[in-house]
């Protein structure tokens, strides 16, 4: 349960293996069994109790083995150079879904299905996402790289515009779904993809989580 008030109000960029759309969105199966993910987050405004983490930004790599739901899953959180030791510790803590009720986010449900946290990094993050053009990239030198890009009609070649509202989500309310790639230079998490589900939004999270309505 929550014991330290927090918020925070960010830009989203998220990429999986699965393709376009993301069964796991909709409570079905991995497109190919098991989940691999690189989630970028900018806090544009947030405060963990007394600390401020206005203009944060971290990002998070994850794999399972299988369906989220069914764990053993690997998670590394990755947090700017530029933060300091306060910012990190309380991104930490959202991260592994302390101080969150039960359920309310994405991360705390998380932590429920992952079996291994590695060590956090503190790295140069070049982040940049825009939520209306589903464009975006990310880029931690010798770690991760990754990027979002409109879905292509396939006989047009235009572009495809998909936006999914969940009224009850622990991640979003609404997010604008893309094509995403991504791949890791080193570290214990391999992530390899091209062309595969990826979506923008913007968070909106309280220890009782998002935001809707």
């Amino acid at each position: 349960m929550s014991s330290t008030d927090w918020a925070l109000k960010a830009v989203e960029m998220a990429t999986c293996n699965c393709d376009w759309g993301c069964p796991c969105q909709f409570n079905a199966l991995p497109t190919h069994g098991d989940c691999r993910a690189v989630v970028t987050i900018r806090i544009e405004k947030g405060h963990f109790g007394d600390v401020s983490l206005d203009g944060v930004t971290f990002a998070c790599l994850f794999s399972w083995p299988g369906p989220i739901h069914m764990g053993q899953g690997q998670g590394q959180l990755i947090v700017e150079e530029s933060a300091s030791p306060d910012q990190k510790a309380a991104i930490e803590k959202i991260y592994r879904g302390e101080d969150t009720e039960p359920g309310a986010t994405v991360f705390n449900v998380f932590s429920n299905v992952i079996d291994k946290y590695h060590e956090t990094l503190t790295k140069p993050i070049t982040f940049t996402a825009d939520i209306g053009e589903r464009t975006g990239s990310v880029r931690i030198p010798g770690i991760v790289e990754a990027s979002g890009e409109p879905i292509r009609n396939p006989v047009t070649g235009l572009p495809h515009r998909a936006r999914v509202n969940l009224p009850h989500g622990f991640e979003y309310d609404v997010a604008e779904y893309a094509s995403g790639n991504a791949k890791t230079l080193s570290g214990p998490i391999e992530l390899l993809w091209n062309s595969s589900h990826a979506h923008f939004t913007q968070l909106d999270w309280t220890p009782a989580g998002p935001r809707h309505g």
